[in-house]
């Protein structure tokens, strides 16, 4: 059901919600920026780095799986406070584990917890994220995910401070952690707990057995709407964490761009898309989720076989900008159609989401063995298929009434 709030309590809402999807992307940027410096710290090999970087993946394809059961079980504000709290705790374990215990096996625990954290808790953000939208009647999720953008833009741009000036990981993953604990204090304290009313499926959830609840966070498996959306999170997923893995190497082998001119095309492609999604919410506002999905899934086309096929770096460049605005909006936007109703937001989200996260996870990995036979920029022809099918499959993101 609809709650009434305050202006205020309204503006503080939203706020609360970009703080948490920017404390996320911190959280994730502040390890991954760390990463050379866990490797030596440890002594371990880029095999074992890929088993840091796998059980992370993992542990976050677990907590979106059981995030709409947590959720319903505890409710928004109680889950996000406790898995941003994991989360923290993961960030912290992962420092003690290389410069205190020198230990893999302790800092596997710490990506374990915070890939479980941060992944649980990006469904239920994206939940909340959706109720502000309704309250608002206006398009916020594209911006919230700008937010986590920015956050990891943040997080990258202190993790490389702390690697100039060699600043100890646990030292470091000590101050992050206890300032996404400090984040998701004041977020939780500024969430009206009347919203936690609008996910509940009746008024009699807090009683169900685990069964039912169980039940109900997997009833969005049966549901066709589902899969249409997954294919348009996963198209999109596929082609931006492409281009997190391969865009600068395509620059570099591709097209002979040095290794600094490639690092400039992986930021030319961030700043786009995160452009996009801080200031293309009117326009959803104005045409339509569907019409949107379709015309950026065609700039992520038209991007892709430029970046691909251009001539010069001029063109390549072009290319960049229009793949980061193409594959800007898909996955906010998924994730928007799948909260279309807040009684079953949780088990849709973390149904569609799962779909879009294991092919941003696993994609691009799967790219690198097909690229030893066909070449890196034929294989990002793959990308362009998969942005197309994204496009194709997007009026499964047309609004659905309550």
């Amino acid at each position: 059901m609809q709650v009434t709030l305050t202006h205020s309590q309204f503006v503080r809402w939203r706020a609360a919600i970009f703080v948490i999807f920017a404390a996320c992307g911190l959280g994730f940027a502040t390890w991954a920026s760390r990463v050379p410096a866990i490797k030596e710290g440890l002594g371990i090999t880029k095999s074992e780095v890929g088993l840091l970087l796998v059980s992370s993946g993992i542990a976050s394809i677990i907590g979106l799986s059981v995030s709409s059961v947590l959720m319903l079980r505890f409710g928004a504000r109680r889950a996000m406070l406790g898995l941003l709290l994991v989360a923290a705790a993961g960030i912290t374990t992962i420092g003690l584990g290389v410069d205190v215990f020198h230990s893999f096996g302790v800092v596997i625990v710490g990506l374990a917890l915070f890939g479980f954290g941060n992944g649980c808790c990006d469904v239920i953000m994206n939940v909340e994220g959706a109720g502000v939208e309704k309250h608002g009647g206006k398009t916020v999720l594209p911006m919230m995910h700008g937010f986590f953008s920015l956050g990891t833009f943040a997080g990258a741009g202190l993790g490389a401070i702390a690697e100039g000036i060699r600043l100890p990981v646990s030292v470091h993953t000590g101050v992050i952690g206890a300032l996404i604990v400090a984040c998701a204090l004041w977020a939780v304290a500024n969430i009206p707990a009347t919203t936690d009313a609008e996910t509940a499926p009746d008024e009699g959830a807090g009683h169900q057995s685990f069964g039912a609840r169980l039940k109900v966070a997997l009833s969005a498996w049966t549901e066709p709407r589902t899969y249409g959306l997954g294919l348009v999170m996963l198209g999109m997923s596929f082609a931006e964490g492409g281009a997190n893995d391969w865009l600068a190497l395509g620059i570099v082998e591709g097209h002979d761009g040095s290794p600094s001119l490639g690092a400039v095309g992986l930021a030319v492609f961030s700043g786009a898309m995160t452009i996009a999604r801080m200031l293309g919410g009117p326009l959803v506002d104005r045409f339509g989720r569907v019409a949107t999905l379709r015309t950026l899934a065609a700039l992520a086309v038209v991007g892709l076989l430029l970046f691909i096929y251009a001539p010069n770096m001029p063109l390549v460049m072009v290319g960049t900008v229009l793949w980061g605005i193409g594959v800007s909006f898909g996955f906010p936007l998924g994730m928007s159609a799948a909260a279309d109703d807040p009684s079953k937001a949780a088990s849709r989200v973390a149904a569609a989401s799962t779909i879009g996260y294991v092919a941003f996870l696993a994609g691009p990995p799967v790219l690198g063995f097909i690229a030893d036979h066909i070449g890196l920029l034929n294989t990002l022809l793959i990308i362009a298929g998969l942005a197309l099918v994204s496009g194709l499959a997007s009026n499964a993101a047309k609004p659905i009434k309550n």
